[in-house]
This record gives structure tokens, sequence and C-alpha cells, in this order.
């Protein structure tokens, strides 16, 4: 075998199980292949002057590369169980929690020092919360912001870089199985690229979000067992940051959830980003938007972000989640040119916002987007959702419901189908594990890099 360990992925789940590897036995062979650059070629060419719109890179700076999608996200590594993926169902809670605070303690000995630790424990607004039927969820939030997360990615990559061997921009195009004859259980496993085939023991396969289409693909050559997952759908909200202060203050990161009345639809804050800037977002060629914010002052603006979403989950006739998703922000994308953005005001009275409207609001945005419908793209239930949520969340931070609230569209999270897996994170093919966000089992940083060091836990204890 060319390799005792192959990575496919240079995400959360690949570096943090290269990390965990290397700790523990320098002496393995190990390759990390990765479709993107590495940390330091990440840059995406829209400077919003002379290149405004996506481009379609061969390789996207923003969804691959060294430190994957998270890699220029705000860097909310949350501690949890109740949201973020379901690891604890396969590995234990207890556990899951040990491994998230394990990897909270490597960020903070690579340039994480100093960061804060949020937490909903023993908070008033929770019972805010719920006498406003709302629910605010369970969590530790260790917030790095933009900047520090990158910082903190630097420094495991020049740690790993003489102990991995690297090979960016190189996607795989297709996975084997290697036999030995006449046995059950593989001798080891083959990646095709473009610059040919590699060998090894045991794979790891933690391709992320956008590499949901290439492990669908795999899983179908080797009859790996899969289920249709959800993707979520809403808009990102822009707003002072004075009016979510009380509880961006305390908790940073709020998960709140509301149960609609008019369908009984579960709402969902997500991806909180305190004095933060609203941003584009590239997957598969579809613009969508998102959200970073920055530990630096200097870097912070007058205004907070969130998003709304909607969970949808397709099976019978129609199972393709991600494709209902897609249609949507690809919808988007053909009425504004990429990100459509519409004061709250002007969706409850039926109207379009326009430049005039949106220079005379007195929230400024903080991304330069099309002034639009957003009725004309988001489904009625979904966008009758989001209107409740935020008439919801006014109660318990008036002023949401504001008119010059901002709503960008739109917002989707695609979530990889549900890859059938025991409880070593291992595929019907001994010493293949699919971990990260690829897996389904995983949604977030901290449960992704906890996935990757379990698995090189495992592999350590087998090799």
């Amino acid at each position: 075998m060319d390799y005792d360990v192959i990575i496919i992925g240079a995400g959360p789940g690949g570096i943090y199980a290269a990390y965990e590897l290397t700790r523990e036995n320098k002496d393995l062979k190990i390759a990390v292949f990765e479709a993107g650059n590495e940390l330091s070629k990440r840059k995406c060419p829209i400077d919003g002057e002379r290149i405004k719109t996506c481009i379609n890179c061969k390789s996207c700076s923003i969804m691959s590369g060294f430190g994957g999608a998270g890699a220029f996200s705000d860097g909310k590594y949350n501690i949890t169980n109740d949201f973020g993926g379901t690891l604890y169902e396969y590995i234990g809670k207890e556990k899951a929690i040990s491994l998230m605070e394990y990897v909270d303690s490597i960020n903070l000995s690579h340039g994480g020092e100093g960061t804060k630790l949020y937490t909903t424990a023993n908070t008033t607004l929770k019972k805010v919360c719920m006498q406003n039927k709302l629910q605010l969820l369970d969590a530790s939030v260790r917030h790095l912001g933009t900047d520090i997360n990158y910082v903190v990615l630097e420094n495991l990559y020049n740690e790993l870089k003489d102990l991995v061997e690297f090979r960016f921009l190189t996607p795989v195009r297709k996975l084997e199985v290697i036999y030995e004859e006449d046995a059950s259980d593989p001798q080891g496993y083959r990646v095709i690229t473009d610059d040919g085939s590699h060998t090894c023991r045991k794979c790891i396969v933690s391709v992320g979000r956008s590499g949901s289409k290439w492990m669908e693909e795999v899983c179908e050559d080797l009859d790996i067992p899969t289920e249709s997952n959800r993707v979520d759908i809403g808009v990102r909200v822009e707003l002072p940051a004075a009016l979510f202060s009380h509880l961006t203050d305390e908790l940073y990161e709020s998960k709140i959830v509301y149960r609609t009345e008019k369908f009984e639809d579960k709402v969902r804050t997500f991806c909180m980003n305190p004095r933060g800037s609203v941003v584009n977002e590239n997957t598969n060629g579809i613009v969508t938007v998102n959200g970073h914010s920055y530990e630096d002052p200097a870097k912070q603006t007058e205004n907070t972000n969130f998003a709304l979403l909607v969970s949808k989950h397709f099976s019978v006739p129609f199972k393709d989640s991600n494709g209902y998703g897609e249609s949507i922000a690809r919808l988007s994308n053909m009425l504004g040119g990429g990100v459509i953005v519409q004061r709250f005001g002007d969706l409850i009275r039926g109207r379009r916002t326009n430049h005039k409207r949106l220079q005379d609001s007195f929230v400024t945005p903080t991304l330069k987007a099309e002034p639009g419908d957003l009725s004309l793209v988001l489904p009625k239930r979904i966008l009758d959702g989001i209107i409740e949520m935020i008439y919801a969340l006014d109660k318990i931070a008036p002023g949401t419901a504001n008119d010059d609230t901002l709503l960008y569209g739109v917002e989707v999270k695609f979530y990889n189908m549900d890859v059938k897996l025991n409880d070593h994170l291992e595929t019907p093919y001994k010493g293949l594990y699919i971990i990260g966000d690829g897996s389904g089992v995983t949604h977030s940083l901290s449960h992704a890099s906890a996935s990757g060091v379990f698995v090189a836990r495992d592999i350590l204890e087998t090799a």
C-alpha cells in the first residue's frame, strides 16, 4: 500500500483526524487529498468593484480548500448535543461532548487562547423565551471569529504539513475497494485522481457539504445504504446590533426555535453574528447568503445578522431535498442575479424593495445585494413561517419586526444524505470511514472536528 491512511477532504473532520493520528503515531504514512487550495491561496476573486459576481472558478475558494467551508466562517464551536449533528447517537452523549471539549482545547493551544466561552447555563433568557412560545437550546459556544479561526487553521497546517502529505487541487474522481482473493474483508482502498491512483490500508472520507453529489456517487458505486436528508431554507436577517445586544452580550449565539401556529413548522435561528457582516456563499455554482463576525473590534460593524431557517424533508415520491433547495436558490439567482435583499416592511406590504427605499433605510446593509421581492422566490409556507418567527422574536427583542429590518435571500443549508454507518462511523466496508458533514451525521464545525478525532483513535487502536 502507498499509504497507511488516506484522508479525502481537508475540512474540519479531515484536519483533526490527521492531527490526532500524527500526534499519537508519527510513523504512519498519511496523505490528504483536497479538491481546493491550501489556506494561503484561498482567495475569492469577487472584490465588489472589478468582479462583482461569481465567475464559477474551477475550485471555489470559499467552499473548498484547507479548512473546508468553515475556514472563512465566523468560527463558532458549539459544544452541545442539542444541535449541530447526531454524533452522540453513534458514540454516546458523554463521549461526544468530551471530544468537542478536546477539540476546543486544541483550538486554544493553536491561536485561540483568550477567546470567550459563552454558555446558556443559568440564563434568565430561557424563561423569557418560553413565556413567548420560543425555545432557547442549551449550548456552550466558543467564538473564535473569522480572523482567529483563520489563525488556528494556519497554525494547524504549519504543524501538519511536515507530517502529512497534502495533495491540493487534487479531487478524487473514484474510490475503489481492494480485495485479496477469497478474503471477506477489504485489504485496502484505491483513490483515483487525474494524476493517477493511490492505495491505502484505511480511508477516511470527509468531503463536507460541497462534496454531497460526489458522496452520493460513491455510495451508489459501492452499494452503501443511504437515506434522504433534510434541507434548510430561509433568509438572513440583518438589524441594528443594539436590538439583540441583551442576547448576544450574554450568549453570543442564541439558538432559538419557534413552532408556527399556522402550519406547526419549526423555524429556528442559526449562525448569529453580533456586529458581523452578511456575505455571499457559492455552492456548486449557486449563490446563497451567509454571515461572518470577527473577534477584532476594528472589523466589527453596527449590525447583527442571523439566519431564520425552515427544515424540509422529502421521502415519497420525491426525495431530493437538496434538489428542492437548489431550485429555490436558482430562482433567487435568476431574479436578482445573485442574492436578493428586501426590507421587512416592504415584504409585509407586498411590494418590492427598490434602491431608493433601501438607501433611505435606517439599517445600512453590509452586503451589496439586489433589492427585490422575496415573496416571488420563497414558497408561501416557508415565508409565512419566517414572518411569524420575526413577530415572535419581536416580543423578546423589540424592534426585530421594524420596517427597516433587512432580509437577504435565500439562505440554504444543504445536508448530505445520511450514510449507513456503525458505531465506529465505519461503512459496511471495514476500514472505510465517513465523517463530518459529508456523512450526514454532523452539521457543525465542532461535531465534524470531533468525528475526525474519534475515527483517528479508532484507527490507532487497530493499527
